[in-house]
């Protein structure tokens, strides 16, 4: 009577290498290549042996196995076997990746079947219930309220936004921005430039309100010169400067 073996259906070849080195109990940084490639021909034969499908990947893994073998089985010299790179290291390279990912697969599997052990339920409570609320008694409320005790509450509650009035900062006064107009400003200009023909940039800054109003007005200067309403000069350095209006009046 014939024996029926079942093998174990593998992912790939990295899979069946993977289980022949768990099942021997083997480091998987020193591999046993010449035990661990007769075992995995010994699976490649079983396999061709029951007909199944072998695809590609096996047998170029069982070549790539009895090259490695080969190359580990020839001596070598010995400056050769101070420079030589090990024969499995790649191997061993592509055994680690495949294991990571495996694990992590196990891992999100485990994740899958335990999410599908939650269940959610959606609220089902009535809108008369949800809706509810618990009645109010106000006389029973302020039954043991006295004018007295409203008064303790009023005074401890001004007292507690007195405290919130920083003492040096409420004497500051209020800050207010100015609103300068560049437009308004040349507008300014133009209709002052109507009654003075020439006069003094100093003066004309001298005469601002604020830091903001000097900015604008010397934008606005420099705008109306660009569009030549008005002629700028300065007789030497650090001299004042002359506008003459060019607008006719």
């Amino acid at each position: 009577m014939d024996m029926t073996v079942k093998l174990q259906v593998f992912e790939g070849p990295l899979d069946l290498l993977l289980h022949l080195l768990e099942k021997n109990k083997v480091n998987i940084y020193d591999i046993p290549i010449v035990e661990i490639t007769g075992q995995y021909m010994e699976y490649i034969a079983e396999m061709k042996r029951q007909d199944l499908n072998v695809v590609s990947e096996f047998l170029v893994m069982a070549a790539t196995l009895i090259d490695i073998k080969s190359r580990m089985l020839l001596p070598a010299k010995e400056q050769e076997k101070e420079e030589e790179e090990d024969p499995r290291a790649e191997l061993v390279q592509q055994l680690l990746e495949y294991k990571m990912y495996k694990c992590m697969a196990y891992e999100l599997r485990d994740r899958q079947i335990d999410a599908e052990r939650v269940l959610f339920k959606e609220p089902t409570i009535p809108p008369e219930i949800a809706d509810y609320e618990e009645p109010v008694d106000l006389a029973e409320l302020v039954s043991d309220v006295t004018l007295a005790k409203l008064n303790d509450i009023f005074k401890s509650i001004m007292k507690k936004q007195a405290d919130k009035v920083d003492p040096v900062r409420s004497k500051f006064g209020k800050i207010e921005k100015e609103e300068v107009s560049l437009s308004d400003k040349m507008s300014y200009l133009e209709e002052y430039c109507l009654t003075h023909s020439q006069f003094s940039f100093r003066s004309l800054l001298e005469a601002q309100t604020g830091k903001m109003e000097i900015i604008v007005t010397f934008l606005a200067v420099l705008e109306l010169m660009k569009v030549g309403k008005i002629f700028i000069s300065q007789e030497n350095t650090f001299d004042d400067i002359h506008i003459q209006s060019r607008i006719a009046a």
